[in-house]
């Protein structure tokens, strides 16, 4: 974003000065504070949390509680009320699990509303300060510019060419002018040219300007017609689809389980009751409700937890394509630098100056025009940290009102163009006639403004080469004096050269060490700037970029074909001179050729390429609102590590979510196993519903809390970005959580057998069968933390989560088999010392040739290196 207009503004009635002549001081922030309190934030209307009892009813209208209503009525109808207001409570616990995720979730997305909220830069106490959009108020001074989101309706009280696209109000494209109000006016519809109203949601495209807000929230235009917006739903994600289809697909066919079941049991006992009894409990077993829960929590806490890395998260599915991207195309200026520029280098008359070693000397009078007309061709309130650095440089020097003349008034600005990569301020001395226009930019665009002779223009790109080559950013200046009308554009003046300024800004102290985790990760770093190519290869140097040697710029890029592009681009990994609109280019050929591909941006004309990339990435900072709304993620810091943080999330995230659907997906199996197997070969029932409630209510904690907490695995970012056609239930992957299910499930039934085969009553065999069940569940629980780390490695990585949620269910267990009230309900009989130790060996047996597998692969296969 380039300098705003400061805080201060003249009438209609007065020719303004530079950036205005009358202070204002804007609201207070206690009255700001008071109004915010009295009118309400300034968002509209949006859909309020669910409610306890709202929770309640969605949990009512789910599939598997009306199984639990059906198994209810059932024990009613078979006598045995006991039964059915045990699971009545059961249902108290699901409720509450399903209340506590839901809030969990709730908090993380409000959290991360809050973030995304569209900043607004108003003047309060004098004072220019950049808050959420939400906590703009009625009678609040908005500083607007080109590419910002405006908060809220309101009267144009200085404008500077400013326009503004109203298309979302009006269905109009084509941007409108503004004007400074004038008197006292009323607010009016959206619309039409020469217009002071601003509105909500609308956008500047041109210019800059100061506005009072007149009306927030669900009081501005579009808070009128927000009801409409209110209905608008977003699409699914890919692992959504994927994961619906899933579930569609275990529903349909545990129900017809289900009605197999109750049949072949009515059929062959002729005791249909409990024949339905058993189907309902298969069904119980075989809704795969966990699947879409757990994806949304891992989504929504996984864009909280990348929040906190100072990285906010616009769209979800940003998070998925995290592990995939393998290329980085990064600005210099402000992500791999500090964008805290200093004055470093002066060029002037063939002379060059080095200002660290003149420090505390006077400037010779060779430099003083330089140092002039850089500062007049800036704002004398900037914001752009470039033009900082030209004012900080005035001051140390102390320059005297002689220099600057603070009497001129502005009148006119030519801003930058994607053609010239220059722009010209003017001027006026009230009661001298004339202009003087004062010019900063690219050293060539400058030349080119000049029109100097051959010979000096290689002299003067010999000095910028010097300059540049030790990293430092070079503007040239320039300066004339124009009488008569002004033309239209900047190229009409004769310009005089007056000197090269060079400006250093460090280094990132994080960032060589992120681009070598890049490296590391398989994930190739490409440098995009403005900046003069040497410039651009030393500082791509500075952060250890790999094959510096070679750059590309923009101009050689408009005369590339596309094939050639595509070529080249496969190994050069520096872009100098590119302008904008050539990013989107960069980004077709990249993908092109296979590339998952995240791109930063700040400006308006980033936005197409913003959206273009597989992740856009918005700066937060310096960013417009335009940049911010074109991407998926922004960078709140605009910090290079911030984006490898936040990939290195997203691989843990995701690979969190592969092992907590593996898990879920195993877990069905013995469970499923033990409600169909009995009915087959004629034995008791082993499973009644609330059996199968109790493993409900530590499979959904521990799918959703414990798997969501875990740790990422050392070597999350030493392996290859994932591929982006992966799916999350692979073939190999959906065989591998089956056949750990299934051994899981064979050892129950040989625990089960055994008992039967010497004697133990139907009580006995049931305890022993589902000890073993609960043992084994946890024992999944365990594999299924790491598919490359035995659960003897994953013990080195803290996981609170997963010990409560563990150490709860073995606590009820043993509450369950030794608390008599409990151990009758659950028709348990007592767990002696010995048929402890063989319902735990048996449980975890299931698992071993699972961590044999792990232990082959390490060994013989293939390195932990290599994703799992």
């Amino acid at each position: 974003m380039g300098a705003l207009p400061d805080a201060r503004y003249t009438p209609a009635s007065q020719k303004p000065a530079d950036d205005g002549a009358v202070a204002l001081q804007g609201l207070n922030e206690a009255e700001a504070a008071a109004r915010l309190q009295r009118e309400g934030p300034n968002e509209l209307a949006s859909a309020k949390p669910p409610t306890v009892f709202r929770t309640a009813l969605e949990v009512l209208r789910e599939p598997m509680f009306l199984l639990l209503i059906g198994a209810g009525t059932v024990y009613v109808l078979l006598g045995d009320p006991k039964e059915a207001i045990a699971l009545l409570f059961a249902v108290f616990g699901i409720i509450g699990i399903t209340f506590y995720q839901q809030r969990r979730t709730e908090h993380a997305l409000r959290a991360l509303r809050e973030l995304s909220s569209p900043r607004a830069l108003v003047v309060r106490d004098g004072e220019r300060r950049r808050i959420a959009g939400r906590e703009v108020v009625r009678g609040d001074l908005v500083v607007l510019a080109e590419g910002d989101r405006i908060p809220a309706d309101g009267l144009v009280v200085e404008n500077r060419n400013l326009s503004a696209d109203e298309s979302l109000l009006t269905g109009e494209s084509v941007p409108v002018r503004k004007v400074a109000a004038q008197g006292d006016v009323t607010m009016e519809h959206p619309g039409g040219d020469d217009q002071p109203f601003i509105f909500s949601g609308t956008l500047v495209v041109q210019g800059k300007g100061l506005a009072r807000v007149s009306a927030t929230g669900p009081r501005t235009e579009l808070g009128k017609i927000g009801k409409a917006l209110e209905s608008l739903r977003q699409e699914d994600t890919h692992l959504q689809r994927e994961t619906n289809r899933m579930v569609r697909f275990l529903a349909v066919f545990g129900l017809f389980l289900c009605a197999f079941v109750a049949l072949v049991y009515g059929y062959t006992r002729g005791d249909w009751l409990h024949g339905v009894l058993a189907g309902l409990t298969l069904a119980i077993s075989m809704i795969p409700e966990e699947f879409p829960v757990v994806l949304t929590i891992f989504l929504a806490l996984g864009a909280w937890r990348i929040s906190r890395q100072r990285v906010l998260t616009r769209r979800m599915p940003a998070i998925e394509t995290l592990g995939a991207a393998t290329v980085l195309c990064v600005d210099k200026t402000g992500t791999l630098t500090m964008n805290r520029m200093t004055v470093e280098r002066l060029f002037a008359a063939g002379d060059s100056l080095h200002l660290p070693s003149h420090r505390g000397a006077l400037l010779p009078e060779k430099f003083h025009e330089t140092v002039e007309f850089s500062i007049l061709a800036s704002s004398r309130d900037p914001f752009d940290p470039m033009e900082k650095a030209f004012l900080q440089l005035g001051e140390h020097y102390s320059f005297s009102n002689n220099h600057l003349h603070p009497e001129r008034v502005l009148v006119k600005e030519y801003p930058l163009s994607s053609s010239l990569a220059a722009m010209s301020r003017v001027w006026e001395t009230p009661g001298n006639p004339g202009h003087v226009v004062a010019a900063k930019g690219a050293p060539e665009a400058i030349i080119s403004l000049c029109r100097l002779p051959a010979a000096e223009e290689q002299k003067l790109l010999a000095a910028t080469e010097e300059m540049a080559a030790s990293g430092l950013r070079v503007l040239g200046v320039a300066k004339t004096h124009s009488e008569g009308p002004l033309p239209d554009d900047q190229r009409a003046f004769k310009f005089d050269f007056v000197g090269l300024v060079g400006l250093a800004d460090p280094v990132r102290p994080s960032v060589p060490a992120a681009v070598q985790d890049c490296y590391d990760a398989g994930i190739r770093v490409i440098m995009i700037t403005g900046d003069y190519p040497v410039t651009a290869k030393n500082i791509a140097a500075q952060v250890r970029l790999r094959n510096t040697t070679e750059v590309i710029t923009g101009p050689e890029l408009r005369m590339m074909s596309e094939d050639e592009l595509q070529r080249r681009i496969q190994t050069v990994n520096v872009f100098a001179r590119v302008v904008p609109e050539q990013k989107l280019q960069l980004i077709h050929a990249l993908q092109a050729t296979g590339e998952v591909v995240a791109m930063t941006g700040d400006g308006v004309n980033d936005a197409p390429a913003l959206k273009a990339a597989n992740i856009g990435v918005a700066m937060g900072a310096r960013g417009t609102d335009v940049a911010r709304e074109a991407a998926d993620l922004v960078l709140l810091d605009d910090d290079f590590s911030s984006i490898v943080n936040a990939i290195r999330l997203g691989r843990r995230i995701y690979d969190n979510l592969k092992k907590a659907t593996a898990y879920i997906l195993a877990l069905h199996v013995p469970i499923a196993g033990l409600s169909l197997f009995p009915v087959l070969m004629g034995w008791p029932l082993i499973l009644m519903p609330l059996h199968v409630l109790f493993l409900e209510l530590v499979t959904d904690p521990a799918c959703s809390i414990a798997f969501e907490a875990e740790p990422e695995e050392a070597n999350v970012m030493k392996r290859p970005p994932r591929d982006p056609r992966e799916r999350l239930f692979p073939r190999n992957r959906v065989i591998v959580s089956l056949l750990q299910g299934l051994t899981v499930l064979l050892s129950v039934l040989a625990v089960y057998i055994t008992a039967r085969h010497w004697g133990h009553d139907e009580t006995d065999c049931r305890t022993l069968a589902f000890a073993t069940l609960v043992v084994g569940n946890v024992a999944l629980i365990f594999a299924n933390r790491s598919w490359t780390n035995t659960i003897w490695e994953t013990q080195r990585s803290p996981n609170a989560a997963l010990w409560w949620i563990t150490g709860g269910a073995l606590v009820v267990l043993a509450m369950m088999l030794y608390v008599p009230f409990l151990r009758d309900f659950f028709r348990f009989s007592v767990m002696h010392p010995g048929d402890v130790l063989v319902a735990g060996l048996a449980g975890f047996f299931g698992v071993v040739w699972f961590e044999a597998l792990k232990l082959a692969k390490k060994r013989w296969f293939r390195p932990v290196e290599e994703r799992s």
